[in-house]
């Protein structure tokens, strides 16, 4: 089972512990619209890799990040990063899903709107 972690929480989850990356699975037109996480400015190095099928495990390998690292994966509203923590999960990464996205959900605001870093 994927650990849900909304975005008003990330502060505080950063705190207990190292070796985590940050990946976020939008479009390029997602990231011109509404903008880009700055995880670096949390100590996450981040990656930006869009999901559009089964082979977005070939293309998150080639980045090159270690099993070591726990993964907290974002999107829009925390479905397709969702998805992707699953994908990632088969392939023996922990992973952590920003239940509420960039944007946010009908349950809770967001990334952008909790004021985490942005680029």
């Amino acid at each position: 089972m994927i650990k849900q972690l909304a975005s008003k929480d990330v502060k505080e989850y950063l705190k207990t512990g190292s070796n985590r990356v940050l990946i976020d699975v939008r479009s390029q037109e997602e990231w011109d619209q509404s903008g880009k996480p700055d995880g670096e400015k949390l100590g996450l190095k981040t990656f930006f890799l869009t999901v559009l099928d089964e082979s977005f495990c070939d293309e998150f390998k080639k980045l090159g990040v270690s099993k070591d690292f726990e993964i907290l994966t974002l999107c829009g509203s925390g479905v397709r990063s969702q998805f992707v923590a699953e994908l990632l999960e088969e392939e023996n990464y922990k992973c952590v899903n920003i239940s509420d996205g960039f944007d946010g959900n009908s349950e809770n605001v967001g990334w952008k709107k909790n004021n985490l870093p942005c680029l």
